[in-house]
């Protein structure tokens, strides 16, 4: 079953060092990450960067219009208003089938702010406790939203290279 994992950082930078740090782990084996995607929002910026990494180790697992349209409904249509509601809504549906809610997308719009950045990792497996003792020290927050297998095959289907 895969884990869907948001990390927030505090700096713009955070993210990117720590996926930095988890692409050497997963050369150790201790985790297997099958996506993954970085948001950085730069101080004065007046919208995050994004990017899609995918597989570290081959093919991403889900494609980037995925990413695309997961950080289009966390950052960039709550700046459009009400004018797409009805296709928000059908996206908002289509994203709780894969167990990522409107409590998660709030939870992330309202902590990935300016002068933050996000890592976003779909994992399989994680030696928790190795991978805990290499961030200590790092300012990070966790937000996490578990995948049933049921979801995650769903994810594959729909989103799928």
């Amino acid at each position: 079953m895969a884990t869907l994992t948001v990390w927030k950082f505090d700096t713009a930078e955070g993210a990117q060092e720590a996926l930095n740090k988890l692409i050497e782990l997963s050369k150790q084996q201790l985790i297997t990450f099958q996506d993954a995607a970085v948001v950085s929002w730069p101080e004065g910026k007046k919208k995050p960067k994004t990017n899609n990494y995918g597989s570290m180790t081959g093919r991403g697992a889900v494609s980037g219009a995925f990413w695309g349209m997961l950080f289009g409904l966390i950052f960039f249509i709550p700046f459009f208003g009400l004018a797409i509601g009805a296709a928000t809504g059908a996206l908002m549906g289509k994203f709780a089938d894969y167990g990522i809610n409107d409590a998660f997308i709030k939870e992330v719009r309202d902590q990935v702010t300016e002068g933050t950045s996000a890592l976003f990792l779909l994992t399989t497996s994680a030696v928790r406790e190795r991978i805990a003792e290499e961030f200590k020290g790092v300012s990070a927050e966790l937000i996490q939203s578990n995948l049933s297998s049921e979801q995650e095959a769903q994810l594959l289907a729909d989103f799928g290279d």
